[in-house]
């Protein structure tokens, strides 16, 4: 749970840094968005697959 916190804590932190210095986000939403579904997606997909291999 505070490893989800400090995630979201340094998102909003970026976010604030971003508007404040007017920075343009380097990916439009839909591809950041699709990037991080990605990267939760691995996040989940090596563990299931070591527990079903039988690790």
């Amino acid at each position: 749970m505070t490893s989800y916190l400090i995630s979201l804590c340094a998102g909003i932190l970026i976010g604030v840094f971003y508007a404040f210095f007017k920075v343009r986000s380097p990916a439009p939403p839909g591809i950041a968005l699709i990037g991080l579904l990605g990267m939760v997606i691995g996040e989940r997909l090596i563990p299931t697959l070591s527990h079903l291999l039988g690790g």
